[in-house]
């Protein structure tokens, strides 16, 4: 039984809302937001979100010591038990853990996801 369903993919980025301009003429979809966290909804897929990360530095492809960066938001029922399962698969918690919307970890291999009740 899975833990979690794939909530949004969220892309760091220097101008949120510009990105999601460009995705939303890609993909099309509707913007909705602005500031600091903007919000793709793409019809028949995944939505996407952008959030401004100050100093961001652009992904490098392919290259090994600037890897593509992104986290996932994934959408959990229950917070507390999701939580007990994803530290006993090897998450471990990347901010004071104990919120009632998200709880912030890094996967076994370091890449930072949140749950987020739904």
């Amino acid at each position: 039984m899975a833990l979690a369903k794939l909530g949004v993919v969220v892309l760091d980025c220097p101008d949120p809302r510009a990105l999601a301009g460009f995705y939303a003429e890609v993909l099309g979809g509707t913007v909705k937001g602005e500031g600091d966290w903007v919000d793709l909804k793409v019809p028949g897929g995944p939505a996407l979100a952008f959030q401004r990360a100050p100093g961001h530095v652009p992904p490098k492809w392919p290259a090994g010591d600037a890897s593509q960066q992104f986290h996932l938001d994934l959408a959990v029922e229950d917070l507390d038990a999701a939580e007990k399962g994803v530290l006993a698969l090897g998450a471990k918690p990347l901010a004071e853990q104990g919120g009632s919307s998200f709880r912030v970890y890094a996967d076994p291999a370091g890449h930072p996801f949140c749950l987020c009740a739904c």
